[in-house]
């Protein structure tokens, strides 16, 4: 089989794996452009009906789904900014510092990669009950504010960068605190800018924790409030697919912006040892 041959299977693959992860994305915005999509026969007659934007207007002209997306918002954000600092700290600690049960400590957050998060759902909503935080930010929050992934991965990457500015601001007489945030923190702005992306991507689609800690609307993020566009006998096709196109769009957006951080955060993550 020679090069060009082979150069064609693999666009040919690329195409139809691109084609997969597209489809979804198709097939929901077809959905949310129609009135009453579910009463279609057909993929054909679906797709030959009349568009209309009635969905949409009305996802947005609700005053829940103004609610739910702020709620995403602003516990995406609060989130993603405690992520960045905690897994900072606790990162630096680990690859700069030497302390009494450091390895212990390491391993410890490793192995709580491997814990689906299924396992701690009871134990932390009994937490939280007991903390009075059901229906709160706090719930949303707090748990949520420093991951291990993320110390695992910013420790990596401290890892690998040089000591010797670090040692020179030292001789100089800065502390502890300057050298992180004026020095060290600089240096992994490719690292944090993947993890607050992977961070406010998380919590934006998250919908376990935050359908257990609230019951109540004003409380509901996103994922959630969609949720409840799917009733016992019928779903609502056409609003669904309408506010799921709606909460695409931060992410779209984030991607288009930090795409190429993306690639080089995790490239320089991966080489570093």
């Amino acid at each position: 089989m020679n090069v060009r041959i082979q150069a064609i299977l693999l666009h040919l693959l690329l195409f139809v794996i691109a084609a997969g992860m597209i489809f979804p994305m198709f097939w929901m915005l077809l959905l949310s452009l129609r009135e009453h999509p579910e009463s279609y026969e057909s993929f054909l007659s679906l797709f030959s009906a009349s568009t209309v934007l009635t969905n949409y207007t009305d996802a947005l002209g609700s005053d829940a789904f103004g609610i739910y997306f702020l709620n995403s918002a602003a516990v995406g954000l609060l989130v993603t900014i405690g992520n960045v600092i905690f897994c900072l700290m606790c990162g630096y600690a680990f690859a700069r510092r030497e302390f009494i049960g450091k390895p212990i400590l390491f391993g410890t957050i490793l192995g709580v990669l491997i814990i689906p998060p299924q396992v701690i759902m009871i134990p932390l909503y009994r937490l939280m009950v007991q903390f009075g935080w059901i229906n709160t930010y706090w719930a949303l929050i707090i748990p949520w504010l420093v991951t291990p992934f993320g110390i695992f991965l910013v420790r990596q990457y401290i890892q690998g960068l040089p000591t010797d500015i670090e040692d020179a601001a030292r001789i100089d007489g800065a502390g502890e605190w300057y050298i992180l945030f004026r020095i060290v923190m600089p240096l992994c702005k490719p690292v944090l800018t993947v993890l607050g992306i992977y961070i406010f991507l998380g919590n934006w689609n998250s919908f376990l924790f935050p359908f257990l800690f609230t019951n109540e609307e004003n409380m509901r993020t996103l994922p959630v409030g969609l949720a409840f566009y799917i009733g016992k006998q019928s779903i609502d096709w056409g609003h669904l697919m309408a506010g799921a196109g709606i909460s695409a769009i931060p992410v779209l957006l984030l991607f288009i912006a930090f795409h190429k951080q993306i690639i080089q955060g995790l490239t320089a993550g991966a080489l570093k040892e």
